[in-house]
């Protein structure tokens, strides 16, 4: 059970060359390759600027705003209780 055999390689080989026909297999592995091309290029531009993405200074100040009104809050249910 478990093990695949090469008869089972060629008929899985067969049934994808049947649902994607032997043209269209060769453009999707050409964008296969645009995509790790991409995806390589952005990773060496991300390494040459050298900086780390940081979080906007918009997100801290949300950020800080809600924990101001979840301290209030809490301080509310604290002096009703």
């Amino acid at each position: 059970m478990g093990s695949w055999s090469i008869g089972h390689w060629v008929i899985v080989l067969l049934v994808i060359l049947i649902l994607f026909g032997a043209g269209k297999i060769p453009r999707l592995m050409g964008d296969m390759a645009k995509g790790v091309k991409a995806f390589k290029k952005g990773m060496k531009e991300d390494d040459e600027t050298g900086s780390a993405p940081s979080a906007p200074v918009e997100s801290v100040k949300v950020l800080e705003e809600q924990t101001a009104r979840t301290s209030e809050v809490s301080k509310d249910w604290t002096a009703h209780g």
